[in-house]
């Protein structure tokens, strides 16, 4: 090919997509700057734009002229916008290429990826792939009703996780399963254990697969170690198809230096700041977005928008918000740069995403942005126009801490920590609020879920089984990350499947079956989910009992029948004719029990339900005389 073969009097942009661009207003960027299969003149051939302001020249590279850089020259656009464009026939769907940058500025040179390329080579190769991206989806069923699936008002419990160590060939256990083979393995699974939705750590192409997915460079591609970006749609299809809300995490806050990433990528900062003290993460070694250019604003919300039109993704769980928030974040002092008002708020990053969750609510009204936020930030899931940043829930990373580190106290000393079982309570309507039992907690020295319980191996799994008791009937959404439902006894390692041979011991058997169980239950019961996020929907009964470690609280629904009443004990001592007041005279039927026999337990309970009696007691003028089993909670609903 000599330098003809590139039509130069091509371009999918008119005046307007400019404006829009420059203005960071385009929303649908990704059908533009990028790669493209199209026809001119007869000639099936791509179309190539990518934004490279301070380029003297960009010309695209690969297979099809021997990586040759002085052959297909891209044309800069002369209406300022930065962006290099040019058709070249004969390159079709599949086809490697890269773009070789020739800075302005000292005699800088990078073969680059393509930052809105739909597919990259398997890493460690780093090359990206024109894609042609139709898929018959056969989602039309979930999505005429996933208003009602994915609203705060219905319930919602959601799985977390790392796609590539969930569960591996177990003939090969190094070989990575596929998009398509692991879909029906996910979707039986995830429907048998009751779970609403999953939630995928981020498969957005990254380099290094130690990163979990968290150092991303393709922000409009799905890693290609699972299989190409169709396979991954198969994969969202079916999960909607069997009933399934699929989440994605995305990460706006940072990116890594890799050479062929967006680092440096036109010789100067182009996507990042200049300044380190501004540009650059010291805890993750990362370069982070400049939200202060509007082209990097779009760039961040397109690849938001396309995950979710292009993908059917239900939700997006924001990664890292906290850093965006605070030009201080993980620094120390004299290591950032105030605001224009001495301040420590990032005002560019905050506005970002205020825009961000505006736009999309206004275009896909019925799906979820969770914020992983870490700080007292004030209205993070209100409204952007009252003031507040927009997501629609946040990850309660307080209730989190408080709560394992509560569970992870010998017994004998949670009476003097009993604030911190309570205390949630106190600030849980502030925010609609995810309970997050992460991958976060089960890494780096942490231990398991299990490992981090106290006792024998009796009472740690009873004391597992009460703290997932104690969550689902917490005002909130749950989460619960792979692995924490049946006991998994090591640290979740990335590099190998989750330990599936220990369903064969009935104590982790029993373990998953009161997970599938609290998640039947939460779907059936009103009370546990229709008022998450309303303080009417929650009233203590007795928080005192901190010297015997026992909790008392009811949930209400929508419905003045909808009502249950909760006991939990936090100490493997079983309390016999333990008095509690209830919120009205009847009987009380006992409807779930994590000591029961089938999930483990000891067996003991109220058989069946109590009788109040109009003694009065916790400042009610009924009561009821109860078995508390040791480390367990009963539930009761009020009957009349």
């Amino acid at each position: 090919m000599n330098q003809e073969n590139v039509v130069h009097n091509v371009s999918r942009f008119t005046e307007y997509d400019i404006y829009l661009f420059r203005e960071g207003s385009h929303h649908s960027l990704y059908d533009k700057l990028g790669s493209h299969i199209m026809e001119v003149d007869g000639r099936e051939g791509t179309y190539f734009a990518v934004w490279a302001p301070n380029a003297d020249k960009v010309s695209v590279i690969g297979e099809f002229n021997g990586w040759n850089p002085d052959v297909h020259f891209l044309k800069t656009r002369l209406d300022g916008s930065g962006i290099f464009e040019g058709f070249i026939p004969g390159i079709g769907h599949g086809s490697l290429y890269k773009y070789h940058i020739r800075s302005k500025f000292k005699g800088y040179r990078a073969d680059k990826g393509d930052p809105f390329a739909f597919s990259w080579q398997v890493p460690p190769d780093t090359g990206s792939l024109v894609w042609d991206l139709t898929y018959d989806w056969n989602d039309s069923g979930w999505s005429k009703n996933r208003h009602r699936k994915n609203a705060l008002g219905s319930p919602m419990s959601t799985y977390e996780v790392h796609l590539g160590s969930w569960r591996r060939n177990p003939d090969d256990p190094k070989r990575l399963l596929s998009y398509r083979e692991i879909a029906p393995l996910l979707a039986d699974y995830l429907n048998d254990m009751g779970f609403t939705h999953i939630e995928f750590m981020p498969l957005t192409e990254h380099p290094f697969y130690g990163s979990w997915g968290y150092q991303c460079t393709g922000y409009f591609a799905p890693t290609s170690r699972y299989g190409t970006p169709q396979d991954f749609m198969f994969l969202i299809d079916y999960l909607h198809q069997k009933g399934i809300g699929v989440i994605l995490d995305w990460v706006p806050s940072h990116f890594p230096d890799d050479i062929h990433g967006l680092a440096f990528y036109d010789g100067t900062y182009l996507y990042e700041h200049a300044d380190r003290k501004k540009g650059y993460h010291p805890d993750w070694k990362s370069y982070i977005f400049n939200c202060g250019r509007n082209e990097v604003r779009n760039f961040l919300l397109n690849s938001a928008l396309f995950w979710l039109g292009q993908y059917h993704a239900d939700g997006l769980r924001v990664d890292a918000v906290a850093s965006m928030l605070y030009l201080d974040y993980g620094r120390k002092q004299g290591e950032w740069i105030p605001n224009e008002f001495g301040g420590n708020e990032n005002i560019e990053a905050i506005s970002f995403l205020r825009k961000m969750n505006e736009v999309i609510y206004e275009k896909h009204p019925d799906v979820q942005t969770i914020a992983e936020e870490s700080t007292a930030w004030p209205m993070v899931s209100r409204p952007a126009h009252l003031g507040g940043l927009g997501f629609g829930m946040k990850w309660n990373m307080g209730w989190m801490h408080d709560t394992l580190e509560y569970f992870s106290k010998d017994p004998v000393y949670r009476k003097y920590n009993h604030n911190k079982i309570t205390f949630s309570l106190v600030y849980a309507f502030h925010e609609n609020f995810m309970l997050p039992l992460s991958h976060d907690e089960v890494v780096y020295g942490k231990r398991s879920l299990i490992g981090k319980m106290p006792g024998d191996e009796w009472q740690k799994f009873a004391n597992l089984r009460l703290l997932f008791g104690y969550m689902y009937c917490h005002p909130g959404k749950k989460l619960i990350f792979m692995g924490g439902e049946f006991g998994q006894q090591k640290e979740w390692n990335h590099e190998e499947s989750l330990h599936w041979e220990l369903m064969k011991d009935p104590r982790h058997f029993e373990l998953r079956r009161w997970v599938r169980d609290l998640n039947l239950f939460l779907a059936s019961e009103p009370a546990l989910y229709e008022r998450d996020f309303d303080n009417g929907g929650f009233e203590w009964v007795d928080t005192s009992d901190s010297e015997e470690s026992v909790i008392s609280f009811v949930r209400n629904g929508t419905s003045k029948d909808d009502l249950l009443f909760i006991v939990c004990n936090m100490t493997p001592i079983p309390r016999h004719s333990y008095r509690v007041g209830v919120p009205r005279g009847g009987r009380w039927n006992e409807i779930l029990n994590s000591d029961a026999k089938e999930y483990g337990g000891s067996g003991q309970g109220n058989f069946g339900g109590v009788d109040s009696v109009p003694v009065v007691c916790d400042k009610r003028y009924n009561s009821v005389l109860l078995t508390l089993p040791p480390l367990g909670i009963v539930v009761f609903r009020w009957k009349g």
